[in-house]
């Protein structure tokens, strides 16, 4: 890091006045060779790595609120890579890869922990699932280890691990590198990288149309003005369809409310990241001491930003079924994130019917553990006008071709986040 201790110390001092802006504030170019929609994440990530993993530095990220408060700031901050298909394991491999040393990367601590990710498994169907998973992920060269009840119930006590449990814990599939990332940092890190360099960054930007001329995409329509591109990568998580339907696209995806909640700030109680296909819930710990949690999507179509009492109680019945102790803690906030859900639970990474129009999306329950990885081949697909080898099998066509990847872990069926 470049920031020294004292640094750190001045800053502290002088009590948060007068920081510079860790991003420009630029206005709208008329022509930009790449305009990226969507300054979440992945549409920050695909910025950054065009500009420097490929030198195209003329590149506007149109957001039409603030950065980061979408789905990159509403979710539950889980990275793993514990996939049974290989298209799926060789990429979130990649990306977790990607997490291990983007602190670095960025010069900007985004706070991954390896805490780890344990898979519960709660009846032998489970077990010889989890034993199936685990050797697929040794094969590809992803760690992952079998843990008995015995195992699981000294590491991590305030779990119910006794033969009468409502959801007997029989044993559970760990990968230790899995964990968790701090998102906000993560957007905030991708930002002032893209923009050291010469990426604009523009908020407030909501674009509003697509400009096609002859099956090609020449610019944007935008609540600040038409800007022109050479091409475009769409990068809106749970409002890809929406965006897509501007170039006259009907996306395979249908978009729902996945909700999630933190209760109050506790001393640490746990140390891990620990989630239960049976009964649709994963639950860690923040280092501000809060226990965030979730558990299954509100299963109707909506693009609102909010959840329902229902579910918050499905979630909490199942916490307390597997933590019969946090039943004392007091439930602090919830909110909920849009899930653009594909038919066969991966995403669509790739060039779209528009000439030199591309997008990232349709993530369902796996979008914030994929954003550099997105972002990478995502760069690499536009620059190039073709796949990188580890998007080539996530192609919009799939779908007409018959060629679907049926990840099963892609979300809780059987194994959440």
């Amino acid at each position: 890091m470049k920031y020294s201790l004292f640094s750190l110390i001045g800053n502290a001092l002088r009590g948060h006045a007068d920081w510079p802006r860790a991003w420009r504030s630029p206005e709208p170019k008329k022509h930009y060779d790449v305009v990226v929609i969507g300054g979440g994440g992945h549409g920050l990530a695909t910025a950054y790595y065009l500009a420097h993993e490929h030198g195209i530095r003329s590149v506007a990220v149109l957001e039409k609120g603030a950065l980061g408060l979408g789905n990159t700031g509403r979710n539950t901050t889980i990275v793993r890579s514990n996939y049974h298909f290989e298209p799926n394991a060789h990429f979130y491999e990649f990306s977790l890869k990607l997490w291990e040393r983007l602190s670095h990367t960025l010069d900007f601590n985004v706070m991954y922990s390896a805490r780890g990710v344990l898979n519960l498994a709660h009846t032998p169907a489970d077990i010889d699932a989890a034993m199936r998973r685990g050797n697929a992920m040794r094969l590809n060269g992803i760690d992952a280890k079998f843990l008995s009840r015995d195992e699981i119930a000294a590491w991590i006590p305030n779990l119910d691990c006794s033969e009468n449990a409502r959801f007997p814990i029989l044993g559970g599939l760990l990968q230790p590198r899995g964990g968790t990332v701090r998102h906000d940092a993560v957007a905030w890190g991708y930002a002032r990288a893209a923009d050291s360099l010469g990426v604009d960054i523009i908020e407030r930007c909501e674009v509003t149309g697509m400009r096609i001329e002859n099956g090609r995409v020449t610019g944007v329509h935008t609540t600040r003005g038409d800007i022109g591109a050479n091409k475009v990568g769409i990068a809106v998580a749970g409002h890809s369809s929406v965006v897509a339907a501007m170039a006259g696209m009907r996306l395979p995806i249908e978009s729902h409310v996945l909700q999630a909640m933190v209760s109050e700030p506790v001393k640490p109680v746990l140390d891990t990241v620990v989630t239960s296909g049976a009964v649709h819930f994963y639950v860690s710990q923040s280092d501000k001491g809060e226990l965030v949690m979730g558990g299954d999507l509100d299963f109707y179509n909506s693009y609102a930003q909010r959840g329902n009492l229902p579910r918050i109680e499905d979630v909490v019945s199942a916490c307390l079924a597997l933590f019969p102790s946090f039943g004392r803690l007091r439930l602090m906030r919830t909110w909920g994130g849009i899930m653009d859900m594909t038919m066969d639970g991966s995403p669509i990474i790739g060039k779209l019917p528009v000439k030199h129009l591309y997008m990232t999306g349709g993530w369902c329950y796996g979008g914030f553990k994929a954003t550099p990885a997105s972002g990478y081949v995502h760069a690499w697909t536009i620059a190039h006008d073709e796949p990188h080898p580890l998007n080539a099998k996530f192609t919009l066509e799939r779908f007409a071709e018959g060629r679907t990847i049926d990840e099963k872990g892609a979300g809780p069926y059987p194994w959440a986040h």
